[in-house]
């Protein structure tokens, strides 16, 4: 018997998030990081920009992240990065919701992520609730009930269920309808096991043959 009661599922980035905001040279209104910083210096004064490019014309316009900053006020390593363009510094930038609010735009997170499910084998009989540990690697909003539904390979109704049964415990507060963007852990029940027979709700279902949450991979169109 497999003792293994863990599941891990990652959130896995796919590509960078796109920037909805207007061009002023065209009717478009989706930019993507060109991924580049611009740096300019007037004497000990810094402005930063990040840099984006029109998908409709390929404009390019600049993203204030730093105006008229004292360059004593900025980490010597951050400053290096914006100043090489370093990829983990775009990346930031660019998903950076705090950056979007400030700017005025949102992010569209439309085919940016997809998820990793890899589901220990076990056997059916066993009551031992089994935990997932749900991990993002990029800070995509994504309804639980549809990570669910690619991590179990269910339909949106029969996740739905089995929270109302009880045999998915969510964290206390947390909606399947829910959007998350951080890591969490949730418990999945056999039929018939404690955690189902002491939940308000709880009912038995007959289960598929074999394990009912084997181990797969499922890639996400949208959030």
């Amino acid at each position: 018997m497999n003792t293994d009661r863990k599941a891990h599922w990652a959130v896995r980035q796919s590509a960078l998030p796109t920037v909805v905001r207007a061009c002023p040279d065209c009717p478009g209104t989706r930019h993507r990081a060109s991924g580049k910083i611009r740096v300019n210096a007037s004497g000990k004064l810094l402005d930063v920009w990040l840099l984006l490019s029109c998908a409709g014309c390929d404009r390019t316009s600049k993203v204030p992240v730093h105006e008229r900053a004292h360059v004593s006020s900025l980490d010597p390593v951050r400053l290096v990065g914006y100043e090489t363009n370093d990829p983990a510094v775009v990346r930031e930038l660019t998903m950076s919701a705090a950056l979007a609010a400030r700017n005025g735009y949102r992010l569209d997170w439309t085919g940016t992520w997809e998820l990793e499910a890899r589901t220990p084998l076990y056997a059916l009989d066993d009551p031992t609730p089994l935990t997932v540990l749900v991990g993002f690697d990029l800070p995509v909003p994504v309804r639980v009930e549809r990570l669910l539904m690619l991590g179990l390979g269910l339909s949106r109704t029969a996740v739905r269920r089995m929270v109302a049964d009880g045999r998915i415990q969510l964290p206390s507060g947390l909606a399947p309808t829910a959007k998350v963007q951080r890591d969490f852990e949730l418990a999945l029940h056999r039929p018939g096991s404690a955690g189902v027979a002491h939940h308000p709700k709880a009912r038995t279902a007959p289960s598929r043959a074999g394990a009912p949450f084997p181990p797969r991979a499922a890639e996400a169109a949208g959030a």
